[in-house]
């Protein structure tokens, strides 16, 4: 059976740290907490848990404070989580069993990261990333912000996944550091310009974002998923900045880099829609529930797949008057969300109209 030593990165986390480490304390063999300036009581409940407390100077640098973290790591393997992570039960197990059975020549073992969860509490978008490594393998982490670990070796996907239920969020955070970095002369990475995209557009910036997106796109040094999805978000550039047209132009870019997504395909359908051009919104809307998506692809958002499509079809059916089709389409919408308000309200207006059709055809 292997070891793994926990390794994590905190600062005044006290809402959440205690719920992280006591969903994986079973489960890992040493804690290793390193804190980068608390002033709440985030030590005072780490200390409930473990004894290994490490204080790292806050040097605006997210890679220099987890590698710092790695370095305390004395077990063969380590698992990195943030404070407002949490392992589920049926994770706890998975990862309890996968200690039994991983091979020690595995070098990194990807996990699921699940993002958000829809209405019902299924999972709506989750990536993968490398959770679990090889301590002698000494793996580095990189980037000031929006870090990335980088692995290599023999590599393993496993089913195991960590879930993401933050409670709150610094929004300044990351833009902050990323704006020091530009002005202390820093060449932003092609990685770095699309994460700063990114903060641009979260933040309203919306032309500045463009920017950022059309350089990084530009300079063909990106990752085929950053490409895809800095499509899409200069599509919501555009949108926010009411350019159709080069809203459309962003969606339809997108399909230089792989075959159209769902996602595409939903954005699509939604700007037919938008125009009353309602045959051309089905077809987009239909070829999103027609795409099969790999189930270990990096990034998943489950929605444009399942229930948005479906939603969506059902309100264009109602518009064209096919009821039938329209109810049966709101009917497979539930079979996602069936507490949905919409899909609740649409199940009394097509049983209402159904049944009034029915009663003018028997009259």
């Amino acid at each position: 059976m292997i070891s793994i030593s926990l390794c994590m990165i905190v600062k005044n986390e006290e809402d959440v740290i205690g719920r992280c480490l006591a969903s994986v304390k079973d489960v890992v063999d040493e804690i290793n907490i390193v804190d980068t300036g608390s002033t709440d009581n985030t030590k005072q409940i780490v200390e409930q848990f473990t004894d290994r407390i490490f204080d790292f100077e806050w040097i605006q640098h997210f890679a220099a404070a987890r590698n710092f973290s790695f370095q305390q790591a004395t077990k063969d393997y380590i698992l990195w989580l943030d404070a407002d992570d949490v392992l589920l039960e049926e994770d706890r197990e998975k990862l309890m069993a996968l200690k039994k059975s991983l091979a020690p020549d595995i070098d990194a073992v990807s996990m699921n990261y699940h993002l958000s969860f829809d209405p019902e509490g299924n999972v709506d978008t989750l990536i993968r990333r490398y959770r679990l490594v090889k301590k002698e393998k000494q793996f580095q982490w990189i980037g000031a912000v929006h870090e990335y670990l980088e692995v290599g070796g023999r590599l393993f996907d496993s089913d195991i996944a960590v879930s993401h239920l933050p409670l709150t969020h610094d929004h300044s955070r990351n833009i902050s550091i990323y704006k020091q970095l530009i002005e202390s002369g820093t060449t932003l990475t092609p990685r770095d310009t699309f994460y700063f995209a990114n903060e641009l557009l979260d933040h309203g910036q919306f032309e500045d974002a463009i920017y950022y997106y059309e350089l990084f796109l530009t300079s063909k040094l990106g990752w085929v998923e950053d490409n895809i999805r800095a499509c899409y978000k200069l599509a919501d550039c555009y949108s926010h900045l009411h350019d159709n047209e080069n809203n459309i132009s962003a969606i339809l870019r997108s399909f230089e880099y792989d075959i159209p997504r769902p996602e595409a395909c939903c954005r699509l359908g939604y700007h037919f829609m938008e125009q009353g051009r309602n045959y051309e919104a089905i077809f987009w809307y239909e070829q999103a529930l027609m795409i099969k998506q790999n189930p270990n692809a990096p990034f998943q958002h489950k929605s444009f797949s399942t229930w948005l499509p479906h939603l969506q079809l059902c309100v264009l059916y109602d518009r064209l008057q096919q009821y039938e089709l329209a109810h049966a389409h709101n009917e497979l919408a539930s079979s996602f969300i069936p507490n949905d308000a919409k899909i609740l309200h649409n199940k009394k207006y097509f049983q209402r109209i159904l049944k009034q059709q029915q009663e003018d055809v028997s009259s």
